[in-house]
């Protein structure tokens, strides 16, 4: 039985470092909430643990965070249709400038 709760343990451990890995400081910058020592991070990492110890999916633990915070607390933001725009409109200005380059260049060309 004691193995069984070692092995308990770690995972919760390592479920504990992917979690708070995943999720931003909201008062430091650029430093993941494992990283940070801000008292911020600190409440973050107590709610994730208890939450673990309550037998909840990091899916869940995310989500519940993201009600809480806002997607903003994601270190890298979820791919839905309320920020899908975000996700393709690089693209769609990339594609959109090489292609009036190319007919910029083509006038040119004739004349």
């Amino acid at each position: 039985m004691i193995s069984l709760s070692s092995n308990a343990s770690e995972n919760n451990k390592k479920n504990f470092k992917e979690i708070t890995k995943k999720l931003r400081c909201m008062t430091c910058q650029n430093q993941t909430v494992y990283e940070s020592d801000a008292e911020f991070s600190k409440d973050i990492k107590k709610i994730v643990k208890e939450k673990i110890d309550e037998g909840q999916s990091s899916k869940q633990i995310e989500d519940f965070l993201v009600k809480r915070f806002g997607e903003y607390i994601l270190l890298e933001p979820r791919l839905d249709v309320k920020n899908l725009f975000l996700w393709i409109m690089p693209f769609i200005l990339l594609c959109l400038s090489a292609i009036i380059l190319v007919i910029r260049l083509k006038n040119k060309k004739y004349k």
